[in-house]
C-alpha cells in the first residue's frame, strides 16, 4: 500500500525520467573540447551557511555497499574522491580509499559504448584524465571552498555550453537503454504494477539519516530467503516501479521539500492523491518555520474559514497519505502510516484544535502547532527534552482522532509543578487530554469549558480556582510583591491540598484585613464562598493525576477571569473564534 501510493505520487509529479535524479552539484569542472582544464565553477547562491548549490538532472546514483563502496561510481558525476582522487581526511585509510575511487570512476567512462564515447563532451572528459588535467583542478583559486564541503559533488561542463556533460543526448539515451535492458535481471510479477518485468535486485537509497538509508532491503543470507528467492526477490518490485517509488520518497525527503515535517525522532512525509491546498497548509499544523513563525495560526484559521469560504476544501474526497519514518539500524522503520480522505483528516485536525481551545490572555495570538505543544511540555522549552516517542503519539492522535497519550498529560503536570505556574498552552494541553478521554470513553466526568465554568464541582477544579483567588487577594493586599503563594505552594497545593490550604486560608484573613476597599473585601469573601460550595467540608488529602490537571485548569481559568476586560465583546463562548 505504501509503495503503491509512492508510485502513484511519482506518476503525478513526474519528477525525473527513469534512470535520472535531480542532484545538487556545488562545483562544476569546466574544460574545453580537448579536455584542458579551464576553471572550477561555483554554482552556489546565497550568503554564508545559506548557500545552496544548483540542481541538475543527472544519471541516478547507485548504492555503494559496505567496505567495497569504492568499486561503484556514478556516471560522469560523483564526490571529489571519485572525480579527483581527493581524500575526505588525512588518515592513511582515507587516502588509500581515494586512490582506489578515481580509477573506478575513470574506468566507468572509458568502458562506455563507442556511440556514447563519440559524444564530444564524453570524449573531452576522457582526454581530461588521459592528459592528467585533473591535477590542475586543485590549483584553482576557489578549490579551498570546494574542499571545505565534505564529500562535495562534482561534474563536468564544456566551456561555452550551458548543460553538463551527463545531460547530453547521447548519455541520456544510454541511461534510458540501461533501464530497459533486462539481460542481467531476473523477471517476475511486480508487486506494485502487477506486470511481468525485470525485478530490481538492489533498491536505491532513500536516506533519512546517515545510518538508515533503504526502505526495502534484505540482508543476503539472513535467513529470510524462502523458496529459493534471495534478497529483493523476496519482495519482487520491477526496476521501473523501484525507480518511481524511491524517486518519490527522495523528493518528499529532500531539503526543499514542503511535504516533510520532523515530529520528534520521526521524519513524517505526507502527500495527496492530487493537488490540494490542504497539502500545502498541513505542515504548519505540526511544525515550526523560522521564516514564518505564525504559520500555524494562519493554517488553523484557513482550516476553520474553509468551512464557509471554500478556501480550503475540507469536504474533499481526495485521498491523503501520512507516513512516519524512523531510523532503525541500516533500514528505515515505518513508525506510522495513515491514509484516508482529506475530509477525514481535516475533521480530525479540526477536532484536535477545538480540544485545545482555551481562553487566551490579552495579546496572545494563539500558537497551537505540535512544536509549541512540545515546547510547553519540555524542560527549558526545548523540544529535544521530551520523550522521543511522545511527539509521534500526539501526532497520530491528532490525525486519527484517538485518545492522547497518557504521557502527554503526565509530562505537562510535571512541568507545571516544576515551574510553579500554568501557561496558556499547558492549560490547553490538559484540557484536550481530559476532554478527549471523557468523550471517547464516555465517562461521567464533566467536560471542561473554554473559559471559567462556575458550575464545575470537581474538587480539583474548585481547589485550583480557590488557589487563584487566594493568590489574587495576596497580590492586592501587597502591591508589587515579588513572590506569591504560587511560587512557594503550587506543587503541594495541586497534589496534597490538605497539607497547604488550611495554612493559606488563615493567611487569607490577614491579607483581607489589609484591603482598604470594603467593597473589594466583600467581593472576595463572596467569591470564596461560591468556590467553597463545590468543595465540601472535607479537604482532599491528595489529588489524582487527572484532578491535578483539573486543578491547573481551574487555576488558569480563574486567573484569566480576573484579567478579562469586563467590557469585552469576547465572552466565554466566543473565545475559541480567535483560532
Amino acid at each position: 500500500m505504501i509503495l503503491q501510493a509512492l508510485y502513484d505520487y511519482y506518476q503525478r509529479k513526474a519528477a525525473a525520467p527513469e534512470g535520472f535524479e535531480w542532484k545538487e552539484i556545488p562545483f562544476v569542472i569546466v574544460i574545453d573540447r580537448d579536455g584542458n582544464f579551464m576553471s572550477l565553477e561555483d554554482t552556489r547562491e546565497g550568503d554564508g551557511k545559506k548557500k545552496r548549490a544548483k540542481k541538475y538532472l543527472l544519471p541516478k546514483s547507485v548504492g555503494r555497499p559496505g567496505s567495497n563502496g569504492w568499486m561503484t561510481s556514478f556516471l560522469l558525476w560523483d564526490h571529489y574522491g571519485f572525480v579527483l582522487g581527493h581524500a575526505r581526511g588525512d588518515t592513511d585509510k582515507e587516502q588509500d580509499m581515494a586512490q582506489k575511487q578515481m580509477p573506478t570512476f575513470v574506468k566507468k567512462i572509458q568502458t562506455l559504448p563507442s556511440e556514447v564515447k563519440e559524444d564530444e563532451g564524453v570524449m573531452a572528459v576522457i582526454r581530461f584524465y588521459e592528459n592528467g588535467e585533473y591535477e590542475k583542478v586543485k590549483s584553482a583559486h576557489n578549490w579551498s571552498e570546494c574542499a571545505k564541503i565534505v564529500g562535495c559533488n562534482l561534474s563536468f561542463r564544456i566551456d561555452g555550453e550551458s548543460d553538463l556533460v551527463p545531460c547530453s543526448v547521447a548519455v541520456r539515451k544510454y541511461v534510458a537503454s540501461q533501464c530497459s535492458d533486462i539481460t542481467d535481471s531476473a523477471s517476475g510479477l511486480c508487486l506494485i504494477t502487477g506486470e511481468n518485468a525485470a525485478i530490481a535486485r538492489i533498491h536505491s537509497d532513500t536516506p533519512i539519516n546517515k545510518n538508515s538509508k533503504k526502505f526495502v532491503s534484505f540482508q543476503k543470507g539472513s535467513g529470510y530467503d524462502s523458496y529459493g528467492k534471495e534478497q529483493a526477490f523476496n519482495a519482487p518490485i520491477s526496476k521501473a516501479a523501484e525507480f518511481a517509488y524511491t524517486t518519490a520518497m527522495n523528493m518528499l525527503l529532500g531539503k526543499d521539500s514542503k511535504n516533510k515535517v520532523q515530529v520528534g525522532d520521526a521524519t513524517t512525509v505526507f502527500w495527496s492523491e492530487k493537488k490540494d491546498l490542504f497539502e500545502e497548509i498541513f505542515p504548519a499544523f505540526f511544525g515550526y518555520s523560522k521564516d514564518d513563525p505564525d504559520a500555524d495560526v494562519k493554517a488553523v484559521k484557513s482550516l476553520y474559514e474553509g468551512l464557509w469560504t471554500g478556501h480550503v476544501n475540507t469536504d474533499s474526497d481526495t485521498r491523503f497519505y501520512v507516513l512516519g519514518l524512523a531510523p532503525n539500524s541500516a533500514r528505515i522503520s515505518v513508525r506510522f502510516w495513515h491514509t484516508g480522505k482529506i475530509q477525514e483528516f481535516a475533521g480530525h485536525i479540526q477536532r484536535h484544535f477545538e480540544d485545545l481551545q482555551i481562553i487566551m490572555p490579552l495579546h496572545d495570538i494563539g500558537h497551537y502547532s505540535l512544536f509549541w505543544l512540545l515546547s510547553a511540555m519540555a524542560h527549558e522549552g526545548k523540544v529535544d527534552n521530551v520523550p522521543p516517542n511522545l511527539a509521534g503519539q500526539i501526532f497520530q492522535s491528532a490525525v486519527t482522532g484517538g485518545v492522547y497519550p497518557v504521557t502527554m498529560l503526565q509530562q505537562t503536570i510535571r512541568r507545571t509543578r516544576a515551574t510553579q505556574n500554568v501557561t496558556r498552552l499547558q492549560a490547553s494541553i490538559l484540557k484536550a487530554c481530559l476532554n478527549r478521554f471523557t468523550r471517547i470513553y464516555k465517562t461521567k466526568e464533566k467536560e471542561i469549558n473554554v473559559a471559567l465554568d462556575s458550575t464545575n464541582d470537581n474538587p480539583g477544579y474548585r481547589l485550583g480556582r480557590l488557589f487563584a483567588v487566594l493568590e489574587k487577594i495576596q497580590e492586592e493586599a501587597n502591591p508589587g510583591i515579588n513572590a506569591t503563594i504560587r511560587d512557594r505552594f503550587y506543587g503541594a497545593a495541586s497534589s496534597t491540598p490538605v497539607t497547604v490550604f488550611p495554612q493559606l486560608l488563615k493567611l487569607k484573613n490577614h491579607h483581607l484585613s489589609k484591603l482598604e476597599n470594603a467593597g473589594r473585601r466583600f467581593n472576595f469573601e463572596r467569591m470564596l464562598t461560591d468556590v467553597f460550595d463545590g468543595i465540601g467540608t472535607n479537604m482532599p488529602s491528595h489529588l489524582s493525576m487527572e484532578d491535578q490537571a483539573r486543578f491547573a485548569i481551574g487555576y488558569y481559568h480563574q486567573r484569566q477571569e480576573f484579567f478579562k476586560k469586563k467590557d469585552s465583546d469576547n465572552n466565554n463562548e466566543n473565545q475559541g473564534a480567535t483560532l
